[in-house]
């Protein structure tokens, strides 16, 4: 088993949405706050939570995921903390561009494409998964009894998904996942109460 590997299942979400999200910017670590749909995203996934398995949640620093967590630990009173390790992938010079523009512009159609495109000046794809497997599994190793959700951002959600179920997922703003390991391997189930 890989050292990165997480010891058990575990909760992600990614935060509610932003201004950017909506227009379909690379945000990256452009620390947008959460709009109006985003608090409403917040308050439905804490909602949502309540009576859940959930103990402790970790959150990424940029306001965007660290308010939809402080939501959500205000809904289950669960202690929060905070940790760099999940912050959203740097994009570098491809921060505030359109997605779709920077796609079509390099002839890539798929997220697997868009990875393989992302500007030397930014984040390695390879760093994002080993900095978020060694987080997610740093929380797992030192809180054994602990179900623990993780607040962060897509790219670090779906690195972990491909590091460890082989492909990406259909990601939503505030809406909680599960990362389940099996015999047969791993996979990502979203939660529904």
């Amino acid at each position: 088993m890989n050292v990165l590997t997480p010891p058990r299942s575990f909760y992600g979400l990614r935060h509610g949405a932003t201004d950017w999200n909506r227009e379909g910017r690379f945000q990256g670590r452009t620390d947008n706050p959460l709009n109006a749909d985003g608090i409403t995203q917040a308050h439905a996934a804490g909602d949502l939570l309540r009576g859940s398995a959930i103990s402790r949640i970790v959150t990424s620093p940029l306001v965007r995921a660290a308010r939809t967590a402080e939501i959500i630990a205000a809904t289950i009173s669960v202690p929060l903390t905070t940790d760099h390790g999940i912050i959203e992938c740097d994009f570098g010079s491809f921060e505030g561009l359109s997605v779709r523009a920077a796609m079509e512009k390099h002839g890539v159609k798929s997220a697997e494409g868009l990875i393989s495109i992302l500007p030397a000046d930014g984040e390695a794809w390879d760093v994002v998964t080993k900095r978020s497997l060694a987080c997610v599994s740093g929380w797992l190793e030192r809180h054994p009894d602990d179900h623990i959700l993780f607040v962060c951002h897509d790219a670090v959600m779906q690195a972990l998904a491909r590091s460890l179920c082989g492909s990406f997922f259909q990601n939503r703003h505030g809406a909680p996942f599960c990362y389940l390991p099996s015999q047969q391997g791993w996979r990502v189930e979203e939660l529904r109460y």
